[in-house]
């Protein structure tokens, strides 16, 4: 049976709805029944808010039939290739096709910007400057996409694309060859690297292990001018990160909790696990499940957290979140469905005595939770019925 939308993505759209007033929180999570058929995709969900606007210039990459680097040729508005990236185009052509998305930073100090095209008879895109000293980069990087081996199973939906379609490996390829180019000085390249760092499956992410130094990460992460990436420079230092990196890790997470502050806090409890392991996992359940003060925010943080590292089932494992899912249905009986999605993709079908009760007993309220319980139970019977 198809698996239904996580409600962690439903409750990320929900905050996206907040900005209507008129609309009740019950209409919207009924809303979200529209949104119950998934999308095959793989994606940190913990980089997520940071990065769900974005169609990253690496999915451009891999979805364009071509990706040249030019620059302007005699006539205004003209450009000339002077390197490829993917296709079957020659060095010194003059493009005869339109180009889109021109603005005045379009060009590099040398002149060069990266075009991508699609098919015959649509303009080119440009996605900014960059130097043709990147070409070699940017052609490894494409030819990571052509990886098709087992792709990585996530629960978290994203529109197809042929990016999504990476294999482990070909991410980690994609993760190694993207790592030394965070922060370039080149900005076109520096935005490359943070997008496909948050857009990876976390199970893949431990491959940056020995290739980054923790002093450099926790540089970023009091360097204000690149807070959006913060999300993503956690991650990286839960797997390069040692005993007192957790410990600033653990004073920023406590900051986090008294305050109620959410931003980035999934992956700073993401990457404190993956610091202290699973013994850190009862904090979790007394801080976020058991304390009815806990914001929906920062009861998302900390599921997701759990959430990736019961995908990766490595460093925590899955019976240890699983354990930690029941303790949340337990302690939170109205917000049980929010985890009813993941157990099912991970084929644990024993909560469903436990849901069936929540269900009879009217203990879960909300449409888009209520639906989530019964599409739990459904897959369950399906699965018993495959089982017989």
């Amino acid at each position: 049976m198809t698996p239904a939308l996580p409600l962690g993505r439903v409750l990320s759209v929900l905050r996206t709805m907040q900005c209507f007033p008129a609309i009740t929180v019950t209409s919207r999570l009924a809303f979200l029944l529209l949104l119950v058929f998934p999308t095959a995709g793989v994606a940190c969900q913990l980089c997520y808010d940071a990065a769900r606007q974005m169609v990253s210039v690496g999915q451009q990459i891999d979805m364009a039939d071509s990706a040249v680097i030019v620059e302007s040729a005699a006539t205004v508005r003209q450009f000339k290739i002077i390197a490829v990236v993917k296709g079957k185009d020659t060095v010194g052509e003059v493009l005869s096709e339109p180009v889109t998305n021109l603005d005045a930073a379009s060009a590099s100090a040398t002149g060069s910007s990266l075009l991508v095209h699609v098919s015959t008879g649509a303009p080119w895109v440009n996605l900014g400057a960059i130097s043709a000293e990147h070409t070699g980069w940017l052609r490894q990087l494409a030819a990571t996409s052509g990886d098709r081996g087992d792709r990585p199973r996530s629960a978290w939906p994203r529109v197809m694309q042929p990016s999504s379609m990476l294999s482990d490996a070909g991410w980690r390829q994609r993760i190694v060859l993207v790592l030394p180019h965070l922060e370039s000085s080149d900005a076109l390249v520096a935005q490359i690297a943070w997008e496909e760092l948050a857009r990876a499956p976390y199970a893949n992410l431990d491959v940056v292990r020995s290739r980054i130094d923790a002093k450099t990460i926790e540089g970023w992460l009091y360097d204000p001018k690149v807070m959006p990436r913060h999300a993503v420079y956690s991650l990286l230092l839960g797997f390069v990160g040692g005993p007192a990196d957790a410990e600033r890790l653990e004073s920023r997470i406590e900051a986090a909790w008294k305050s109620h502050d959410a931003t980035n806090l999934g992956a700073m409890i993401a990457a404190e696990l993956e610091l202290r392991g699973p013994s850190r996992v009862d904090w979790v359940e007394a801080k976020y499940f058991a304390d009815r003060r806990r914001t929906m925010p920062e009861i998302e943080a900390a599921l997701l957290a759990l959430n990736v590292h019961g995908d990766a089932n490595r460093t925590v494992p899955r019976a240890r979140v699983i354990e930690a899912y029941r303790t949340f249905i337990k302690e939170r009986p109205p917000m049980a469905g929010f985890v009813a999605q993941q157990l099912a993709d991970w084929d644990y079908w024993d909560a469903a005595t436990e849901y069936a009760a929540l269900l009879a007993s009217d203990a879960i309220k909300d449409p888009a939770s209520h639906f989530a319980v019964v599409n739990y139970l459904q897959r369950a019977a399906a699965a018993k019925a495959a089982l017989r």
